[in-house]
This record gives structure tokens, C-alpha cells and sequence, in this order.
């Protein structure tokens, strides 16, 4: 662990200007350029409170105040959109690095720092913005929303353990990645982001609660909706199965990484 540590230290200045790079590439031939940012997510809140809450009149059950439930709804899709964006970029991160991997001599562990960094760093703009519309509103949470430090930590954990155990795999049997942008869709749609859990029938919440991104979600949902400290319980097994999946993809990444390269 200290190595690797280490190893990203020393590489510090390679994975900070991939990112800055990765930042610049994207809107460089683009008229508004970085405006792209706020604009878009701000047409999403903008769409979400809206159409949720002046025109559904959509309600969410335990919370009175009629911003509740758009509010309820950016928490989790900006939660999931992060997860979304590290895994799934992470699954193809050795297939589309494979010229690097082969060429320059490098710390591996820098390829997934790359990717969180760049995709924490939209997550930082657009959740920028979110807070900003919950001051206007009156219903930012205060204080409280310093808890959700540790919970996007446990996401990232989860979601590069899993995007790099995916990732290996999928140098080796590329069926791997097509039917993991499959399941990801389904994923979303078991996880309580559109709907609370409190509408499902009750045999139904116990399989809810084995999804690790349903605490997850709902714990960033908590913080920013009622104002209160999430249930540190209920991600405690995604904080495990996180480990357990970085130490996997590791471990196996360790192991192939000489037939990786001949692979790619």
C-alpha cells in the first residue's frame, strides 16, 4: 500500500495534467467552452423542480415542503452519475490505455486516479451548482452536509473497485463490458433514485437494502432532503464489498498484468 501511495505521489504531476488535459479536450472546440458545465445541469434542475414540483405537485412521503422531492431526485441522480461515470469508464480503462500501457513506463494505479480525479471534478462543478439552488431555495441542509465527505468516499471506493475488477476481465473476455452497460441500466432502476422506499411493498424493501448503492443513494438523499445525518449502517456493506473488490481487481490485475499487455 505504502508503494503504491508512493507511486501516485511521485506521478502526481502526470495524473494532474491528464486530468487538466481530459478537462480542456472536451470543450475545445466548443463556442461556450466552459459554460457547458453550468448550463448543464443547471437546464436539469431547472427541468426537475419545475416539472416535479410546480407541475406534478409530486410529494414525497415524510416531507412536506414542495421542493422535496426534486431535491430528492438531483441528490440521487448526481450520487448515480458519479458512481455511473467511475465505473463505467473504468471497465474500458486497459483497453483504451493499451498504447500507454504499452509504451510508458508508469505506475498502473495512476490510469484509475486519472479517471476519479476527472470524474470527481464534474461531480464538484455540477454539485456546486445543486448547493447553490438549494441556497436560493432556503433548503440547503447546513452543516450536516459535511457527511457526505465520507459517503462519496465509500462511492468511490465501491465504484473503482468494481470498475477495475470489471476492467481486467474485460481485456481478456470483452462480453464482460457489453453486458455490464446492460446491467448498469437495470442497476439504476433497482436503486431507490426515482422513487422513495417507502412506496414498495414491504417484502420488496428487504432486496433493496442488498443493493450497496441503495444506502449509498439514500444516505446523500438524507443529508440533502431532511437535513440529517444519514444511518451510517446502512453502508457499512458497501464500504466492505468496496474493499474487498479494490484488493480483487488488484490482486488480479497484479497477476495479468504481463498477459494484459500482450492481450491489448
Amino acid at each position: 500500500m505504502r508503494s503504491l501511495i508512493n507511486g501516485l505521489w511521485s506521478y502526481r504531476g502526470f495524473i494532474l495534467g491528464s486530468i487538466k488535459r481530459e478537462f480542456q479536450s472536451k470543450y475545445r472546440n466548443s463556442l461556450l467552452g466552459f459554460l457547458w458545465n453550468i448550463l448543464n445541469p443547471l437546464a436539469m434542475i431547472i427541468i426537475y423542480t419545475v416539472i416535479f414540483s410546480q407541475v406534478m405537485r409530486a410529494k414525497l412521503p415524510g416531507v412536506d415542503h414542495s421542493f422535496a422531492y426534486s431535491i430528492y431526485l438531483c441528490a440521487g441522480v448526481l450520487t448515480w452519475g458519479l458512481f455511473s461515470e467511475i465505473v463505467s469508464r473504468s471497465q474500458v480503462m486497459f483497453v483504451d490505455n493499451g498504447n500507454l500501457l504499452k509504451k510508458i513506463n508508469f505506475p498502473r494505479a495512476c490510469i484509475p486516479a486519472i479517471i476519479v480525479g476527472s470524474a470527481l471534478l464534474n461531480f464538484i462543478i455540477v454539485f456546486s451548482i445543486f448547493c447553490a439552488f438549494l441556497l436560493i431555495s432556503g433548503f440547503f441542509p447546513g452543516i450536516v452536509i459535511l457527511s457526505l465527505i465520507p459517503i462519496i468516499g465509500i462511492l468511490i471506493l465501491f465504484a473503482i473497485g468494481l470498475g477495475m475488477t470489471i476492467g481486467v476481465l474485460n481485456v481478456f473476455f470483452s462480453d464482460v463490458g457489453q453486458f455490464f452497460g446492460i446491467f448498469l441500466q437495470f442497476w439504476f432502476w433497482l436503486t431507490p433514485i426515482v422513487y422513495s422506499v417507502a412506496i414498495l411493498p414491504e417484502n420488496l424493501r428487504e432486496y433493496i437494502s442488498f443493493n450497496p448503492m441503495s444506502g449509498i443513494v439514500m444516505a446523500c438523499q438524507t443529508v440533502l432532503v431532511k437535513g440529517t445525518l444519514p444511518d451510517w449502517n446502512s453502508i457499512l456493506h458497501a464500504t466492505i464489498i468496496g474493499l474487498l473488490l479494490c484488493m480483487l481487481g488488484m490482486r488480479l490485475f497484479q497477476r495479468r498484468a504481463a498477459e494484459m499487455v500482450d492481450e491489448l
